[in-house]
C-alpha cells in the first residue's frame, strides 16, 4: 500500500487534552503525518499546549492552540465552531481527554462518581456531537475515542474508570452505525498501561510483570493507531475497538 493512504494532508484534526502523554504523542503524529492540529486542553495546561504548538511548527507542521474543557458542555460547540472557522474545516476528532479513579467500590462517592463519567463518557459524546456537526456538512470525517483496555479486562477499584470507558466502547459503535452512512467513522482505540503523566505515579513493576511486553508502551507506539483510523488507510473500519496493549487483553 501506497505511503500515501496514511497521509492526512489537508485535513484539520482535534485532540482534546492534547498536549500531555497519549494526546501529545497523538498530535505531534498527526502533525507529521500532514494533518493541521488544534492541541486542546483546559486553561491550566495552557504554556503545555503553547510549547507544543511551537515544537509542532518549528518542525515545519501545522498547530494551534485552544482552550477546552470537556465538562463545559455548552462550551464545546463554540470552541469546535471556532476550531473549523479559523483552520478551515473540520474532519478528524480525536476524543483523548481523561481522568482515573482508584478506589474502592464500596467507598466511591458520588461526586467522584460523576467526576470520572464527566470527562470520560459525558465529554467525549458532546465533543463528538459538536465536532460530527461540521463532518456532516462536509459529508467526511474521523472520530477516533480513546477507551482502555480495561474495557475489556476489568481491574479492581476502578469502578468509575472501567465503567466510563467501557461505555466509551459501545457509544462508539452506535455513532458509528448512525453516522456511517454520512461519510463519517467512528472507531476507538484501547491502550494498554502507557507511560504518561497521570499513569506514572501508580506502582510499576506490578504493570510490568502483568504485561507480555514486560513494560508499559510508550504514547508513540498508541499514536499509530489513531493515525491509522483517521486516514485513507483505515477508511473500511467503523465501529471497532483497536486494542494497543501489548497482548493484555489476551492473557
Amino acid at each position: 500500500m501506497a505511503d500515501g493512504a496514511f497521509r492526512l494532508d489537508g485535513r484539520v484534526a482535534v485532540v482534546t487534552g492534547g498536549s500531555q502523554g497519549i494526546g501529545r504523542a497523538v498530535s505531534l503524529a498527526l502533525a507529521e503525518a500532514g494533518a493541521a492540529v488544534a492541541v486542546t486542553n483546559v486553561r491550566g495546561k495552557s504554556a503545555d499546549v503553547d510549547a507544543l504548538c511551537a515544537e509542532i511548527t518549528a518542525g515545519g507542521g501545522t498547530a494551534k492552540g485552544y482552550e477546552l474543557d470537556v465538562t463545559d458542555t455548552p462550551g464545546i460547540p463554540a470552541a469546535m465552531d471556532r476550531i473549523a472557522a479559523e483552520l478551515g474545516g473540520l474532519d478528524i476528532l480525536v476524543n483523548n481527554a481523561g481522568v482515573r479513579s482508584e478506589k474502592p467500590s464500596a467507598e466511591l462517592t458520588e461526586a467522584e462518581w460523576d467526576a470520572v463519567l464527566g470527562v470520560n463518557l459525558k465529554g467525549t459524546f458532546f465533543c463528538a456531537q459538536a465536532a460530527a456537526r461540521h463532518m456532516l456538512e462536509r459529508g467526511h470525517g474521523r472520530i477516533v475515542n480513546v477507551a482502555s483496555q480495561l474495557a475489556v479486562a476489568a481491574a479492581p477499584e476502578r469502578a468509575a474508570y472501567i465503567a466510563s470507558k467501557g461505555g466509551v466502547v459501545a457509544l462508539t459503535k452506535v455513532l458509528a452505525l448512525e453516522w456511517v452512512s454520512k461519510g463519517i467513522t467512528v472507531n476507538a482505540i484501547g491502550p494498554g498501561p502507557t507511560e504518561t503523566p497521570m499513569t506514572m505515579r501508580e506502582d510499576a513493576p506490578p504493570v510490568s510483570a502483568r504485561s507480555p511486553l514486560g513494560r508499559r508502551l510508550k504514547p508513540e507506539e498508541v499514536a499509530g493507531a489513531v493515525v491509522f483510523l483517521a486516514s485513507p488507510a483505515g477508511a473500511a473500519v467503523n465501529g471497532h475497538l483497536l486494542l494497543v496493549d501489548g497482548g493484555w487483553a489476551a492473557g
